[in-house]
């Protein structure tokens, strides 16, 4: 069994695992996941689900650019026009750009309602793309992208959906948690046997809760323990984790970054709990 069929225990096992090696990859590779969903979704156009083989298989590699989801006033809408639709607006932060082949996307088609689409991922008319110099995960090629009377046409539409603020499904925010679940075990592989094997053990049966559990709490725990085991990996280390490119170096930039990326206002609020009152 594999592929599609994995269950959801083995894949964030398995974005665990590589997330303790490369998050960078493991973030990137992720993001595919948006669009593998929409094609096993019987509601999506027959046209769009017929890529679902070369999704799977990787030939078509996918991103996402889901300014349609953020909280707040819309940042990307669309319209709908004779031949398709056009889009105006920024998708903030698109990552995989020069790695993927497809976006999905998401924008405002009202207040209400946000409408998501497959695009492909190049540099076209009325497209302008700026690249983010990040702190960590620079690799992930991440870029600011701003419509302008963009074009796209009919066959390019998935569906529309309510828009909710902050709605997310936890089993998505539950495949996210992995992304520090994985630093944290870097970090416990490299300093051997401490109590923060069992922190790690803890964060991950709560965030396997996530049916029964509050998954942003559970998140902001997951993520406070990846920045204090990457500070705890760079005082074992020493000075050398001072030092661009040591591992505990590259670690504790790594799980900063992880604070604010693949995050959401209840994540945000919790954390800032965690961290400032303990607790």
């Amino acid at each position: 069994m594999g592929g599609i069929e994995l269950d959801l225990d083995t894949v964030c096992a398995i974005v665990e695992d590589l997330s303790s090696a490369c998050l960078t990859t493991t973030f990137v590779w992720i993001q595919h996941f948006r669009l593998l969903a929409a094609l096993l979704d019987p509601a999506t156009p027959e046209g769009i689900r017929e890529l679902l083989p070369h999704v799977v298989s990787g030939q078509l590699k996918s991103g996402v650019a889901l300014s349609g989801l953020l909280p707040g006033p819309a940042r990307l809408t669309a319209t709908e026009t004779k031949d398709g639709w056009r889009l105006d607006g920024v998708a903030p932060w698109v990552s995989g750009w020069g790695i993927v082949d497809v976006l999905f996307l998401t924008a405002r088609q009202s207040d209400d309602t946000v409408v998501s689409f497959v695009m492909e991922a190049n540099k076209k008319s009325g497209l302008e793309v700026t690249g983010h110099q990040l702190s960590a995960m620079n690799a992930s090629s991440t870029v600011k992208l701003v419509f302008t009377d963009f074009l796209l046409p009919r066959t390019c539409y998935v569906g529309s959906q309510p828009y909710e603020p902050g709605l997310e499904r936890p089993e998505g925010l539950r495949v996210n948690g992995s992304l520090a679940l994985g630093v944290v075990r870097r970090c416990c592989e490299l300093l051997g046997p401490t109590s923060l094997d069992d922190e790690l053990r803890q964060c991950r049966d709560d965030l396997d809760s996530y049916e029964t559990t509050n998954i942003a709490v559970a998140r902001a725990q997951a993520t406070e323990l990846a920045v204090r085991a990457a500070h705890v990996l760079a005082v074992s280390r020493g000075s050398q984790s001072a030092i661009a490119g040591d591992i505990a170096e590259r670690t504790s930039r790594e799980a900063a970054l992880l604070l604010v990326f693949a995050s959401r206002p209840a994540i945000k609020s919790a954390l800032l709990d965690l961290m400032i009152k303990g607790h």
